[in-house]
């Protein structure tokens, strides 16, 4: 099992907080946001986490990309540092860590906390870990059919579809198959020079 964290963003709007520290090393209750994100990880995870790879901006530093090893190391896993100097979205980001799409991979967003308790079941194809929200027009969602399988991904509805956020977190067991998708989905949006989403194939 592999986890991948993009992180590159600069957290411009928690300036001036993240003027000197990157945001997902900004302390909560004492602990860096990435470091929470990955020990509640490891503990819904049943299975060994060999690698984490952590995408960032070049300019975080040496200090900051030796702190991100450490936090790995903590879990028993390989800490691996990838770089994304340009925002060109989701997409754009995993492509650095594309070796690490083998197998079965979670990739989380570093600005996610989140309190579970229950076990990642891995027998499924994939996952999109969700939350039931009040107001579902300032969120992704996703939308169900009757078996409980993900049909459909809708950023910010204007009109209700569903009260299930997206949190940040997803689950592949085949990651191998979503590197081209993200290839291609790079390809199609720079040729439109818009922002690029991420796209996973997942059946459950």
């Amino acid at each position: 099992m592999n986890i991948i964290i993009p992180m590159a963003g600069l957290g411009k709007r928690l300036r001036p907080h993240t003027l000197t520290t990157a945001k997902p090393l900004l302390p909560i209750a004492g602990k860096p946001i990435v470091h929470r994100l990955v020990e509640d990880i490891a503990r819904v995870c049943p299975e060994k986490i060999k690698y984490i790879g952590f995408i960032v901006h070049p300019t975080f530093g040496k200090q900051v990309e030796e702190d991100l090893k450490t936090v790995a190391k903590a879990v028993g896993a390989e800490g691996k540092i990838y770089y994304q100097e340009t925002a060109l979205g989701i997409s754009h980001a995993l492509l650095f860590a594309k070796e690490l799409f083998e197998g079965k991979v979670i990739v989380a967003f570093a600005d996610t906390l989140f309190r579970a308790d229950f076990k990642l079941d891995t027998s499924k194809d994939g996952t999109i870990w969700v939350q039931k929200v009040e107001n579902p027009s300032q969120f992704g969602v996703v939308k169900l059919n009757a078996q409980g399988e993900i049909t459909e991904l809708i950023e910010k509805p204007s009109t209700f579809v569903s009260d299930l956020a997206i949190i940040g977190i997803y689950f592949l067991s085949m990651a191998k198959n979503c590197a081209p998708k993200c290839s291609t989905c790079l390809i199609t949006t720079l040729r439109k020079k818009a922002n690029i989403s991420l796209q996973l194939p997942l059946r459950t």
